[in-house]
Order: structure tokens, then C-alpha cells, then sequence
């Protein structure tokens, strides 16, 4: 059985939209930084400001605000992460209660729920 991971929210500005989450939930706060991280960043030519995947932390379940490219969808802007222990077996799980399979990575499985919503598989 998988669990909820975290809530991935598309955005043109991911900073901009951590921050204001981070302020808006109570306990909530941008996850910092540490120097690999702002090292990875750099050899990118990024900064936290322009990182396109920021993350927010809390006492309930993790935000991801993540910089969506490309034309938008008119619907699904957030969608679910579900954490699992055996990836490939809750992904099968899932196609059993009506899922439909989008792509795989090597970090995720990409489904649509009955009515078309994307949501991601991941390991634990």
C-alpha cells in the first residue's frame, strides 16, 4: 500500500510561490539550502531563487513547487506523490484500480487516475 509523499504544485516561479506557501501554512518553511546544494545549483547557472524544483516542509505532508515548462495543461496543476516500497508492484497495484500509465523514469512512474489526473509512483 502506498502513502502520501509529498503535493507537487506546477508554477512559473517556483521561488515565488515557495515562499508564499511557506508564510501562508503555519510551521512551514522553505528547506534550506546547504553548500553541495547551492554548489550543484551553481554549476547550472541557477540559484535558490531561480531552482526550479523548491521545496517546503512543515508538520504535515511536504510541498514541492515545481517549475512547469512547456504549454499548460488547462486542468492539473497539482497533483499527488505516493511513496511506495516496491515502485513496480504499487504501480501494478494502481493499474488493477483503474489507473492508466503515462512514462516511467528512473525516479518515478507517471499514472493518470480514471479521470485523466497525473500522479507520480516513487520508491521510498
Amino acid at each position: 500500500m502506498g502513502r502520501l509523499k509529498e503535493i507537487v504544485i506546477d508554477c512559473d516561479v517556483p521561488w515565488r510561490v515557495a515562499h508564499f506557501w511557506a508564510a501562508a501554512l503555519d510551521d512551514y518553511e522553505v528547506m534550506p539550502y546547504d553548500e553541495p546544494e547551492l554548489a550543484r545549483l551553481a554549476t547550472m547557472g541557477l540559484t535558490p531563487e531561480t531552482d526550479p524544483t523548491v521545496m517546503v516542509d512543515g508538520p504535515g505532508i511536504r510541498l514541492c513547487f515545481h517549475l512547469r515548462q512547456g504549454e499548460r495543461p488547462p486542468r492539473n496543476r497539482v497533483h499527488l506523490d505516493i511513496a511506495a516500497q516496491d515502485r513496480e508492484k504499487e504501480v501494478e497495484r494502481l493499474l488493477s484500480l483503474g489507473a492508466t500509465f503515462v512514462r516511467r523514469t528512473d525516479a518515478y512512474t507517471v499514472l493518470n487516475d480514471p479521470e485523466g489526473n497525473n500522479f507520480c509512483v516513487t520508491s521510498e
